[in-house]
């Protein structure tokens, strides 16, 4: 008798009768057909789904009271609410390409060009498709596609944070992102919802080695968002650390996850590029029309140092703090040895880091492209988990306070675009 036979008999059975022994078929080799399989999964989904009830609970009723506060404001002046949330600046932008594809150009008195390429295609895809499905219009399905990403990505934020310090952590990292002061982009019809839900479960294949999902994930984040190079950075160099230790011994899956990563954002690139007559530089010619471009930190600057020196709107001194925080945070991430996370979500939010604070044009937006970047709160929600529950639940109350003000202000109040 083999060994591996050995494995699948219980003792007992040693001591029976040979007249008595059941038969051979009672204790067959462990297999698992592909139902079985999926019914693992569904098992072990279904688990996931109570341990995070309350993460994701306490996340709705985050982002539930700010949108009855925003609505509550806007029938006061005369605003909808509706139209607030899914006609917002860059809204109109993905709705016009979901009902009518690329070719939307606007040249303004100043000279700039804004065309619709700057866009990436897979939220708007994603609701021409729904439109197609449902009788519902393109904003309805814009909002029904952002919230369930929202969902989603709080979802991949809390086993992301239970997999690094535990349950009572993810659910607190889970309503501080909730919480943010700009979060109120959670409940409009942009994309930042979409990109956060594909990096979030992105980051926890690569945490799990499952290679090619955190490939395909990272690949559809790259078209969602110009800023979902990130996820694809990390994956890239997560696998790229992977090979070294193994000395380049790997399973197939781990190389081509290197190679799936960057598809989404790459070939929106060449793609935009190639329309434009420019295959390497098109997309950033594009880009450059709306006044944004890497230029190493130099507007942001500018901007921050004007804050400082004069009075300016509310929006911009607070872009200026959230900034400053953001900063901070990360290198309390980098330092803290005890804490620190593993290096993908290191690299996805540094690099995250790197194109807000580089990038220059629409100084009030760089909140906004930070929202994706949840494992800046984690020093953040370790200290809540271990400070006494009265603190925790002031400091919590406080910040509950300012999202819901703040985000109803950046979309009745604030002049300049969010």
């Amino acid at each position: 008798m083999s060994a591996d036979t050995l494995d699948t008999v219980d003792a007992s059975d040693t001591a029976r009768p040979a007249d008595t022994a059941p038969p051979a078929t009672c204790h067959p080799a462990v297999t698992f057909t592909p139902l079985a399989h999926r019914r693992r999964r569904a098992a072990r989904l279904a688990s996931a789904l109570r341990r995070a009830a309350l993460a994701l609970a306490l996340f709705a009723a985050a982002r539930l009271t700010g949108l009855l506060v925003l609505c509550l404001w806007a029938e006061h002046i005369g605003r909808s609410p509706y139209q607030l949330l899914s006609r917002t600046w860059d809204s109109r932008w993905y709705t016009g390409i979901a009902a009518d594809g690329y070719g939307h150009t606007l040249h303004l008195a100043s000279g700039a060009v804004h065309s619709d390429l700057a866009f990436f295609p897979l939220y708007p895809g994603l609701v021409r498709a729904v439109t197609t499905v449902l009788p519902i219009g393109g904003g309805t399905a814009a909002l029904l596609l952002s919230w369930a990403a929202a969902a989603a990505a709080a979802f991949g934020i809390f086993l992301l944070g239970e997999r690094l310090h535990g349950r009572t952590t993810a659910a607190v990292l889970v309503l501080l992102w909730g919480l943010l002061p700009h979060s109120v982009v959670l409940s409009l019809a942009y994309t930042e919802p979409l990109l956060t839900a594909f990096a979030a479960f992105s980051l926890y294949a690569v945490l799990t080695g499952r290679w090619l999902w955190a490939g395909s994930l990272a690949a559809l984040a790259g078209l969602s968002r110009p800023n979902g190079v990130a996820i694809a950075a990390a994956v890239c160099v997560a696998a790229a650390y992977e090979l070294f230790k193994r000395r380049g011994h790997a399973p197939w899956r781990l190389w081509a996850s290197t190679v799936v990563a960057p598809l989404g954002w790459g070939g929106y690139v060449i793609w935009v590029g190639v329309r434009t007559g420019d295959p390497l530089g098109g997309y950033f010619a594009v880009q450059a029309g709306w006044r944004s471009r890497f230029d190493f930190g130099a507007d942001n600057l500018g901007n921050a140092l004007d804050v400082a020196l004069r009075p300016r709107e509310l929006a911009s001194t607070s872009t200026a703090l959230i900034i400053g925080a953001a900063v901070l945070l990360f290198a309390l991430l980098v330092v803290d040895r005890e804490n620190r996370p593993p290096l993908p979500l290191l690299v996805y939010t540094g690099v995250l880091l790197l194109i807000a604070l580089g990038g220059g044009g629409y100084f009030e937006s760089k909140p906004r492209f930070l929202l994706p970047a949840f494992p800046l709160l984690l020093p953040l929600a370790c200290a809540l988990t271990k400070a006494r529950p009265r603190a925790a639940i002031v400091v919590i109350a406080a910040l509950a306070g300012l999202s819901c003000c703040y985000g109803t202000y950046l979309l009745t109040l604030a002049p300049m675009p969010l």
